[in-house]
């Protein structure tokens, strides 16, 4: 089972998307020019593609999930503007080549950086990106990362029927605790400079269980003939904390954006 089976219609539904203020943080990381080129590594269903529409006019995403890529494809194709171009390729970002001459103004890696070999990955985009370009790491926190109490209630609730530590598919997930700032210092981009970017939402018990099932840690397939029985238990829990069923979350993306240390010419 890969990390995102049964969890596209989920993702495409319940994800939040990208706000408008995080998609201007990132438009005015690299200058304005023609064409401006977006690589979108790790697209899933296309939601930073989705927000960035109209401020790029040649688009490569990619994702080695081909689920993932229909999805992304129905919902952006409708969307483009009509003198942009986007291509979606079934590809991992180390295995990925962009066509000949082809380089990135700016490379966006959203939620999905910690899936990456990220040394390589960095390595590997210095061929792909502009002279002035710049690389663009960033995510907001997962409901693992719990910040209120209904959210640590929700994880209680997936460490009963799944075990203590975060799944990821079949595995349990693994990670370094490295600030991806560091990481970046140590690549070809290594001018880092950091924005954070508050965002509040509102849920509903419907949306937080669309929202899980969409996750590599609540996957349906990982609970087996007890889903059913899952998602009784999350409704019942997130029950105690409204009587509205409106639950509310603060929560931040942090963007990390990359550039190339600039010599003297």
């Amino acid at each position: 089972m890969s990390l995102f089976d049964g969890t596209v219609g989920f993702y495409r539904q319940y994800r939040p998307g990208i706000p408008a203020t995080v998609a201007d943080v990132l438009d005015a990381a690299v200058p304005d020019c023609q064409p401006r080129r977006l690589l979108d590594v790790g697209t899933g269903t296309g939601l930073v593609v989705e927000a960035l529409l109209g401020r790029f006019d040649d688009i490569i995403a990619i994702d080695n999930a081909p689920g993932m890529l229909a999805a992304a494809e129905d919902a952006l194709r409708p969307q483009l503007p009509a003198d942009a171009q986007l291509r979606l390729q079934e590809v991992t970002a180390e295995e990925f080549t962009p066509p000949a001459g082809w380089q990135a103004e700016l490379v966006t890696i959203c939620r999905a950086f910690h899936w990456l070999d990220q040394a390589a990955t960095l390595t590997r985009l210095d061929a792909q990106v502009s002279p002035d370009g710049a690389v663009a790491i960033f995510a907001d926190n997962s409901f693992w990362t719990a910040t209120n109490d209904w959210k640590a209630a929700i994880r209680t609730v997936i460490q009963d029927f799944l075990g203590e530590q975060r799944r990821a598919g079949e595995r349990t997930f693994q990670h370094h605790h490295r600030p991806y700032s560091e990481i970046m210092r140590e690549s070809p981009f290594s001018q880092v400079e950091e924005h954070a970017v508050s965002v509040i939402r509102t849920w509903t018990a419907d949306s937080i269980l669309g929202y899980l099932h969409s996750t590599s840690f609540a996957a349906p397939q990982l609970f087996g003939d007890r889903l059913d029985a899952f998602d009784s238990a999350v409704r019942a829990t997130l029950a105690r904390y409204s009587d509205a069923d409106t639950f509310t979350e603060d929560n931040e993306f942090l963007i990390h954006i990359g550039r190339r240390e600039r010599r003297d010419r």
